[in-house]
């Protein structure tokens, strides 16, 4: 038995009393999505994504989205009030979220920043997110973003 990371992402969940599962898998350098889904035998579409992007005045954003979609840019910007919202350097994105990328969860992050929720994934009965380091991911209701992070729904992705 793995035993469980002590991450700000973890001690967050444990502090506000949020249930949530330990789920561990071998990491794979830009495997993403459809690596850590394999490994535990879930959909895709329930392994969300944590992106770290910034907008067009360089202002950090945090966008949760299904592991088997992508982030329409150019419809977030225009939800953002931005000219343009691009995904930050992994250095930029590290030093904003405290976490290293591959490993980013949306809890705990070093700077307060906005999130936005792809609205579908609050649908889903039972969310794989990021627990704050490489190979690591948490399993929760996805009532809890809500409850966690005050985000904004959005409807961005592209299949």
């Amino acid at each position: 038995m793995e035993r469980a990371p002590s991450t700000n992402a973890t001690r967050l969940l444990k502090q506000r009393c949020i249930a949530y599962t330990e789920h561990f898998y071998r990491y794979e350098e830009r495997g993403g999505t459809r690596v850590s889904a394999r490994e535990l035998g879930v959909d895709e579409h329930a392994v969300i994504k944590t992106l770290v992007m910034e907008d067009d005045q360089r202002r950090p954003l945090v966008v949760l989205m299904h592991g088997d979609r992508e982030v329409s840019t150019k419809e977030l910007a225009r939800v953002v009030g931005a000219r343009s919202v691009q995904p930050c350097k992994p250095d930029v994105a590290d030093r904003h979220s405290g976490y290293q990328v591959g490993g980013t969860s949306p809890f705990g992050t070093r700077r307060a920043m906005p999130v936005y929720v792809e609205r579908t994934v609050l649908e889903l009965p039972r969310i794989y997110v990021n627990g704050g380091s490489r190979g690591f991911l948490v399993g929760i209701e996805p009532a809890a973003l809500t409850t966690l992070l005050a985000p904004t729904l959005v409807s961005v992705a592209i299949a």
